[in-house]
């Protein structure tokens, strides 16, 4: 019934597909971008996070034009370093087990018909997750020296967090950038604001530089002992449903929402802990040079309208 709903208020919003007539919104750097891939990206990112069709329109119109903005710059930069948008098959289906896992789906042909309900195709998402992937490539090639993961203090965090019961946080994220110091506070309540009127996951495709905000910032279950101490003691003692402080990394600002909490008894294995700690810390780092590297690309590439 709720996948029926959402159709007839993708049919009412953009009216019958075939009567619509194509045009050229956008000339990014010989990319072109039309009215229908800027519907195609609408329904996609309401298929990854149903929240946001109770949005307004003009605020879904540019979620998703500014999103399909993003993913044909990212496909720009691409073509420049790799000889063919194309990853491994085996970690595409990773991938993609990652993004319906996340939508409490268990299999690619459950995914699949559950994509049939937005008239989109398996093809198309690969498409993007491929461009994603490539993507993150890309970062890790331009700034793999300048990632610092500290294992000897890793080690210790997670040490001092082990014992017989293991917790966990289903966590999500809005991370957003500043000029200085003095911004923070003006723009944690403006997101805080936003979050209370439109909800965390709205705010997330919105003000979120994270790759994360497509699912409406949700990041999924980490181990407590994933987690930096400045992240943990930000989360330590919050209840489910409620948001961080404004946590300051470089180059950012990260919110966190504790959605969900379990325990589990178990022996820490340190050799996984570790690891997925790594991951973790890695990939935060990642992800605020993605965007520096973004906002640098982005100024020297010709737009058209």
């Amino acid at each position: 019934m709720k996948n029926y709903l959402i159709l007839i208020f993708l049919c009412l919003f953009f009216n019958n597909a075939q009567s619509i007539e194509t045009k050229i919104i956008y000339n990014v750097q010989n990319e072109i971008i039309t009215n229908i891939d800027i519907k195609n990206e609408f329904k996609y990112l309401v298929a990854l996070n149903s929240t946001l069709k109770e949005l307004d329109k003009e605020r879904i119109l540019d979620i998703s034009k500014n999103s399909i903005i993003s993913e044909k710059i990212k496909k720009i930069e691409i073509s420049k370093n790799f000889n063919e948008v194309k990853i491994d098959e085996e970690y595409l289906n990773y991938l993609l087990k990652n993004i319906y896992s996340k939508l409490g789906l268990k299999t690619s042909d459950a995914f699949e018909l559950y994509l049939n309900n937005y008239d989109l195709s398996l093809s198309y998402v690969k498409e993007k997750l491929t461009i994603d992937a490539l993507w993150n490539q890309l970062i890790i090639l331009k700034y793999k020296n300048q990632i610092v993961i500290n294992e000897v203090k890793i080690k210790k965090e997670i040490s001092n967090k082990s014992n017989i019961q293991s917790k966990e946080y289903r966590l999500s994220e809005i991370s957003f950038e500043i000029r200085d110091k003095t911004e923070i506070k003006i723009k944690y309540d403006e997101i805080i604001k936003s979050i209370n009127e439109i909800g965390f996951e709205n705010t997330a495709a919105i003000y979120s530089f994270s790759s994360s905000s497509t699912m409406g910032g949700d990041i999924g279950w980490i181990n407590k002992n994933s987690l930096n101490n400045k992240i943990y003691k930000n989360i330590n003692d919050l209840m489910l449903g409620e948001i961080s402080k404004p946590i300051i990394l470089p180059n950012g600002i990260l919110i966190l929402r504790i959605t969900d909490i379990k325990f589990s008894k178990i022996n820490i294995d340190m050799e996984s802990a570790l690891k997925e700690a790594i991951n973790y810390e890695r990939d935060r780092q990642l992800n605020q040079y993605s965007k520096i590297y973004y906002n640098k690309i982005k100024k020297n590439l010709k737009f058209d309208d």
